[in-house]
């Protein structure tokens, strides 16, 4: 079976998109990439479940609740893609994994090479806003 991922949009009141610079690692893949927070689907585990382990583990944040934006199926996964508005600091945010984390404009996300894919997911969340 291919991998499962789930990741989040956190989004705020200025129309940014919360993204991580992942831990340059040689071993892991996309090492030093903007990416979206998330990870693997663990055996047993749902999506909904997986996002809200994931950034309880990797950033302190309860996401229960959130909404599931779309399901993406990438060349190597199958990613499910959640939402939830989030009006924080990023100073504020203790990150236990991933080097930083940063608001990006739709200007910045289109001229940032994201990690696995995400540009497309990006690009279509900031499609589907209302104009």
């Amino acid at each position: 079976m291919r991998h499962q991922g789930a990741s989040i949009i956190f989004f705020n009141s200025l129309h940014q998109v919360l993204l991580v610079l992942r831990d340059d690692i040689p071993s892991i893949s996309c090492p030093g990439m903007w990416d979206l927070p998330g990870g693997h689907i663990e055996e047993l585990e749902s999506a909904e479940e997986c996002i809200v382990r994931e950034m309880l583990e990797e950033m302190e944040i309860n996401v229960e609740g959130c909404r599931l934006f779309r399901i993406y199926e990438f060349s190597d996964r199958r990613e499910y893609i959640f939402m939830q508005q989030a009006d924080f600091e990023p100073d504020n945010i203790v990150l236990h994994e991933g080097q930083m984390i940063r608001w990006f404009s739709k200007e910045e996300v289109a001229n940032t090479e994201l990690a696995c894919g995400f540009n497309e997911v990006l690009e279509n969340y900031f499609d589907s806003l209302p104009k």
